[in-house]
Parts: structure tokens; sequence; C-alpha cells
């Protein structure tokens, strides 16, 4: 649970009970993608239960959980039908399909595959601590997280978060700990790491399962190279590997988190309480290690407040990162 977690602050004006937080989800339940229908997105039981709650609550902690659901026709039987089609067209009638009717025609073609095309299905999990007006999304992408943030905006009134931010940039803290082999409190350095180089070259150094603390990594940073990717752990007790975007991604959860837990203690809720518990004070700590939240002035009272501009459905970010797939 939580492999990869991308971290937004929830806005102030934001409230909700339980109940309606329920409630909004239900309208927007998932349904299957209907035979002509390319995509399908909706919310889904967390624990898989049929018709069970779609917001659970472990330890105070909400989980949600987004299903996607894409069909699509290959290409390549695309393009070959496309062709064929032209290619009727052009004995029967001694003319060549133009541009634009070469498009409609894959469009037409596209509709009546679609019934006949697998669907692939995929779902994200979402946590909300209202306690520390924290979102988190397990994405390993913005462009997925910014999908589930808008059905969130669309279906709670009031919704807004903003992606948090910090005063020291993870690229700017990540080359420092690498050059001074003096990591922040509570963690430290491990063996994987990802450089790259701001200048046109765009030239990338990766370091996997192997020792940083050597005078080649601090000439590359010397060089120009920044830091992208670095391998961390926490009190000896979380992994991960932090981003220059401030994701955490190739989260784990070491050997000494599950001592004293039998193997009864499995199951959904169990999950949710480890995974919960231990990045519950992680987070906080990291925070701090890249110098508190960065401050910006309220558009509403002029005061300071943590995280840049909220997101809204009228304008969120469709930035996409290169690991932006689907989550299947």
């Amino acid at each position: 649970m939580f492999k990869n977690l991308i971290v937004y602050r929830l806005g102030e004006g934001w409230t909700a009970s339980m109940e309606q937080v329920e409630a909004a989800l239900d309208k927007a339940r998932y349904v299957e993608c209907g035979a002509s229908q390319e995509k399908a997105v909706g919310w889904v039981e967390p624990r898989g239960e049929a018709h069970g709650p779609l917001l659970e609550s472990v330890g105070g902690q909400w989980i949600l959980k987004f299903m996607i659901e894409v069909k699509s026709v290959p290409t390549s039987v695309l393009n070959r039908k496309a062709k064929e089609r032209a290619q009727q067209i052009e004995q029967t009638t001694g003319r060549k399909p133009g541009k634009k009717e070469t498009k409609e025609l894959k469009e037409e073609i596209k509709h009546s595959l679609l019934p006949m095309a697998f669907s692939k299905q995929g779902s994200v999990l979402v946590w909300i601590d209202q306690a520390a007006r924290l979102l988190m999304i397990e994405a390993g992408s913005q462009g997925r997280a910014d999908e589930v943030v808008t059905a969130l905006v669309k279906s709670l009134d009031g919704f807004a978060v903003a992606l948090l931010d910090t005063q020291i940039s993870p690229v700017s803290a990540m080359a420092e700990w690498l050059t001074t082999q003096e990591p922040p409190a509570g963690f430290a350095i491990e063996q994987e790491c990802e450089l790259k180089a701001a200048d046109e070259s765009k030239s990338v150094v990766r370091y996997a399962r192997h020792p940083l603390d050597n005078d080649e990594v601090k000439q590359h940073i010397a060089q120009g190279k920044l830091p992208t990717r670095l391998a961390l752990s926490w009190d000896d007790r979380v992994s991960f590997m932090l981003t220059e975007g401030m994701q955490l991604k190739k989260i784990s959860f070491q050997d000494v988190v599950f001592e004293g837990k039998s193997a009864d203690d499995g199951g959904f809720d169990a999950d949710v309480a480890i995974a919960t518990g231990e990045l519950v004070q992680m987070l906080p700590d990291l925070i701090n290690a890249l110098g508190g939240e960065a401050q910006r002035p309220s558009l509403a009272t002029g005061e300071t407040q943590p995280a840049p501009a909220a997101a809204s459905a009228a304008g969120l970010s469709a930035a996409v990162d290169e690991d932006d797939s689907p989550p299947f």
C-alpha cells in the first residue's frame, strides 16, 4: 500500500463530514465502459467489497479509491482498416479521400471497433489526513494525480488543494546532502540516485546499488549535474526515493515496522494503519528537512499561508512527467 505518493496541502476553507463526502462520491460512482465508450472513471469501494462505503476511515485517516478504465483500438489495426476503406472509396468513386475525410474514417472505424476492444482497469488510492490537512495520492506521475484531483474538485463542494511546496527545493537539498554526505537528522542516504545536466547536453548519470559517498558523485554535482532522484531511508523504518518534484517513489517499510505483528493482523485495516502510521510521522520530518513549507500571500486576506496556488476545476495543471502512464 502506498508505493508512490504525491502530497498536497488541503485548502483551509474545505471542511466536510464523512457522510457528506460519501454522499458526494456516490454521485460519481464508477460505472464500467459502455460498448462504444473509450474511457470510464469514478469512485469504487476501497476495501473491494461490493456495495460497501466509498470512504473508509482507519485510525482517523480517510481512504478513497479512484478507478480508471480505458478501451483502445491498436493504432496498427486502425490504420489498416482506414487504408482499406480509403481504397474502397477510391475504387468506387475514383476519388482519393483527403486528410479530413481520412480522419473522419478513422473515427468511424474506431467507434465500430470499440465494442470488440479489450479494456484495462487500474485504481489509484487517495489518502486524506484531516488532522494534518494533507491529501496524498498514490500516483507515479503528476498527470495521473491531476486526473484524480480534478475528480475530487468536481465531486466535493469547496474542495481545493495545492501541491506541497517547501522553502528549500528537493534538488538543492539533495545536492547539499550528497556533497556534504550529511543527510538531515533521522534520514540516511541509500545507494541509488539520478543526476541530470542542466545544460543542452541533458546528460544523465544513474547509480543503482552503488555507494554514493565518493568523489565521483561530488564531481558530477560540481560540474553542474543536479540530483533529480535520491534514495533515502527514515529512522530505519521507511525507505523511499525523493524526486525533484517532491514526489515519493518506491516506498517500502522495513522489517522492524512489522515486528510484533502476526499473520492474523493482515487485511485492509492493518495495511492502512501501518502505512499511514509510519508516513504520518515521516512526512513532517521530511518537510522540516527541506526548510519547512514555503509561504505565500493569501489571495483573500493578504496573510501568508503554506503552499502555492490551489487547484480548482477551472484551472488545473495538466503537466505530465516522463513517468506518466496508466495505473495498470
